[in-house]
């Protein structure tokens, strides 16, 4: 950052308190980002990041004091919600991690994005419809005069993290703040966000980013300020930080996403073995949908894979290649328009509804945000007791029993029974996700994306757990992921899909060390890379 410049944002002493809370969110943090530079703050959830992102555009909610909170050299303390409105949206972008929270369900994408437009540009309405497509073809959508007509329900989760993106991007601001940007996406779009990013910051935007992807910020951020329990605790360039952290912290933090991301698969001897019961077997599989145009598009197109027991599966390919369609017509929850799922030899359509709930519990689910789908009065043990009553567990002492050694088996404890959702950690609650999804003693256990919102530590833990899961109690698993880190290090075998067709199949470390498809090598190349050589060895 060059000295004669002011920093675009200055931030001294910040500490932000919520009513009836019992410490400080944020305690004391000071920093600067110039303009044309990046600064990414990293830490484990609950440590004050997010809070911090949402003080400095005026949403934090909280109490907040600071010596010093300044956009432009103007005190943002001071401001209105009439000074905001012209400011949010116009010179400062701001993207949020919840792209479906984020967006307006009644709008179209199209709207949404050009809602900014609207407010902080004198354009024309057909100026800022083209400004519109620009932008989400820049951001790395297809067909985006297709997408600009569709609602946000209407597209997967990382296409309308990219409209959101778009959306935030869309009046060039000086200043661009973005909790999480690319956690939905996958390695090749990742990259193309990453790099237009960049290109931001060459175009002298400033950006201030949360990740808990140590590898995007190395990719884009200038310097790194480790967060740990609301407080700074190292900060400095970024390859510094990377490569000879100094604080504890952050070596636990760069050591544990060297540990997810490892090259080294572990392996489990299959000598011997002979091959196991198909659990799942998808027979030529095809689903279309019809667009805001009234053509049909194909989600799906003839995907055929088996799944054995004890075998774990990865689902790997972009945002809309079909992953997600795929999954649900493997649930029983979307109905194939050719082809067809059989579980345990027999399939879905001749099942009668009583035998079609039975099957249904031997194949549990673990989402990527559990937080969303608990109902937030449920304490865990309300939680796990209605999936062990479904199960046939009538009498209350034998579901308390039976919760009490779930929650050992995911490493939670007996205290944690009486909490509720919001008051567990994002792995606690994944932790919680899986004990339920176990509660019906499954036969196929069906994770989708079920760590991609984990920081990099509870990934890790995750991981491991799910893996000595499956070992210990001989669980097919169907894993879903746009991580191919964590794809490589879970799967047996892998399945690659790219625009609804399954383009290359088979054992995971052959995928990986040599590819046949374009695609898939494509998506090899796109994966960023986190040195962490100098830390490994230290």
């Amino acid at each position: 950052m060059p000295a004669s410049l002011a920093p675009l944002l200055a931030v001294e002493d910040l500490r932000v308190d919520f009513p009836g809370g019992r410490e400080q969110v944020v305690r004391g943090i000071s920093f600067t980002v110039a303009r044309g530079e990046c600064l990414a703050l990293i830490g484990e959830s609950g440590c004050g990041k997010s809070v911090t992102l949402r003080t400095v555009v005026g949403l934090a909610g909280g109490v907040v004091n600071a010596s010093r909170l300044e956009f432009d050299g103007a005190d943002i303390r001071r401001f209105g919600e009439a000074q905001w409105r012209q400011i949010r949206g116009g010179r400062i972008g701001f993207v949020l991690q919840d792209a479906l929270g984020s967006l307006d369900p009644l709008r179209t994408v199209g709207r949404e994005i050009d809602e900014p437009l609207r407010l902080h540009k004198r354009l024309t309405r057909a100026a800022r419809q083209a400004r519109v497509i620009e932008l989400l073809r820049d951001v790395g959508v297809p067909e985006p005069e297709l997408r600009a007509a569709q609602h946000p329900y209407e597209l997967s989760g990382g296409l309308r993290q990219r409209a959101l993106i778009a959306s935030a991007i869309a009046c060039d601001p000086e200043l661009l703040i973005a909790d999480e940007p690319t956690t939905a996406l996958d390695a090749v779009v990742q990259t193309q966000v990453l790099d237009l990013l960049a290109q931001l910051r060459a175009r002298n935007t400033a950006i201030l980013i949360v990740s808990h992807d140590l590898a995007v910020a190395a990719r884009l951020a200038d310097r790194v300020a480790v967060m740990e329990s609301g407080r700074i605790v190292e900060t400095g360039p970024t390859q510094q930080i990377l490569r000879n952290p100094q604080h504890p912290y952050t070596r636990s933090l760069i050591a544990a996403a060297a540990t997810v991301h490892a090259h080294d698969k572990i392996v489990v001897s299959t000598a011997a073995r002979a091959p196991a019961e198909i659990e799942i077997e998808v027979r030529g599989v095809s689903k279309s949908f019809k667009g805001p145009d009234g053509q049909l598009r194909s989600a799906v197109a003839n995907a055929s894979l088996a799944l054995r027991a004890g075998q774990t599966l990865g689902i790997v390919g972009s945002s809309g290649s079909g992953k997600t369609t795929l999954t649900r017509i493997i649930l029983g929850l979307e109905q194939a328009d050719a082809g067809e799922v059989l579980f345990q030899g027999r399939p879905w359509q001749t099942l009668s509804s009583a035998d079609r709930r039975a099957a249904r519990r031997r194949v549990q689910v673990v989402f990527q945000d559990p937080l969303s789908s608990f109902d937030p009065r449920y304490t865990v043990e309300s939680v796990l007791g209605e999936a062990l009553a479904v199960a046939g567990y009538k009498n209350a002492p034998q579901r308390r029993a039976r919760a009490i050694e779930l929650l050992e088996l995911v490493r939670l404890g007996e205290e944690h029974l009486k909490r509720r959702p919001l008051e567990l950690s994002g792995g606690q609650r994944q932790r919680v996700a899986i004990a339920r999804a176990l509660a019906p003693n499954p036969a196929v256990l069906v994770c989708d994306e079920p760590v991609s919102a984990l920081d990099v530590s509870v990934q890790a833990q995750i991981l491991d757990l799910l893996r000595e899961i499956k070992q210990k109690l001989n669980i097919a698993c169907l894993f879903i992921s746009h991580d191919l880190g964590v794809i490589r290090r879970m799967s047996d075998e892998v399945v690659v899909m790219n625009q609804g067709e399954i383009v290359e199949s088979g054992k995971a470390e052959t995928i990986f060390s040599a590819p046949r498809h374009e695609y898939t090598k494509l998506l090899l190349e796109a994966i960023p890379v986190l040195d962490v050589s100098a830390v490994a060895a230290a």
